[in-house]
């Protein structure tokens, strides 16, 4: 007996959140289905369960009749290393908004840098993600992305030394790991197992560390 509606948990080639619809194999988006409910209840503006019932019908009329097509973003959802994301970031948060703090009440002189860092992961989605989590951490900021080589310009406040500036790549590096982990298909979690690759070199007119 073949199933009607089948779920995406259920069958990994459909998008995340979406659902295969009757013999003609309809996706249906239940986000975008979700999304024309609340404007068919907002452009009625009374909130009942009759509007709610017909809001959905509607959109999942409007879904059937006007199908619009396939567009897999390579967003995936994986509780655990969402879990896991979230706490690095917490943590990575307080231990270099400490570390940032002893070095402007130091009274040392540090010196900055940009350092290119390359990734491992090629995808916009990855690259951008990436950057937004390594952005959010104090002591270090995403200047430049260049998408052609995947790899991302860091400024560093601190470096003094060589060490903290493997360190600030290693960081990177574990923030995209996670990141991937979190929200990357297989085959982007399988590139992120892999040993990083070398520091980038400058590019024309650019000095990095």
């Amino acid at each position: 007996m073949k199933r009607v509606l089948t779920l995406s948990f259920r069958n990994k080639e459909l998008p995340p959140f979406s659902c295969e619809f009757g013999e003609r194999r309809r996706v249906l988006d239940l986000p975008l289905i979700a999304w024309l409910t609340l404007i068919w209840v907002l452009l009625w503006s009374t909130l009942s369960w009759a509007n709610v019932i017909t809001g959905a019908v509607v959109s999942v009329a409007v879904c059937l009749a006007f199908p619009l097509p396939r567009v897999d973003l390579g967003l995936r959802l994986h509780p655990w290393g969402i879990l896991c994301l979230a706490g690095y970031l917490l943590y990575d948060m307080y231990t270099s908004g400490v570390r940032v703090t002893r070095q402007i009440f130091d009274g040392e002189a540090h010196r900055a840098a940009v350092i290119g860092v390359p990734l491992r992961c090629r995808s916009d989605l990855m690259l951008a993600a990436t950057a937004v989590a390594v952005s959010n951490v104090p002591g270090g900021s995403i200047v430049e992305v260049r998408r052609a080589t995947a790899t991302v310009f860091l400024h560093v406040l601190d470096a003094d030394r060589p060490a903290a500036l493997e360190a600030a790549r290693r960081s990177v590096w574990r923030m995209e790991e996670l990141t991937v982990r979190a929200f990357g298909t297989r085959d982007e979690i399988d590139r992120v197992g892999q040993p990083p690759p070398g520091p980038a070199r400058s590019g024309p007119g650019r000095g990095t560390a």
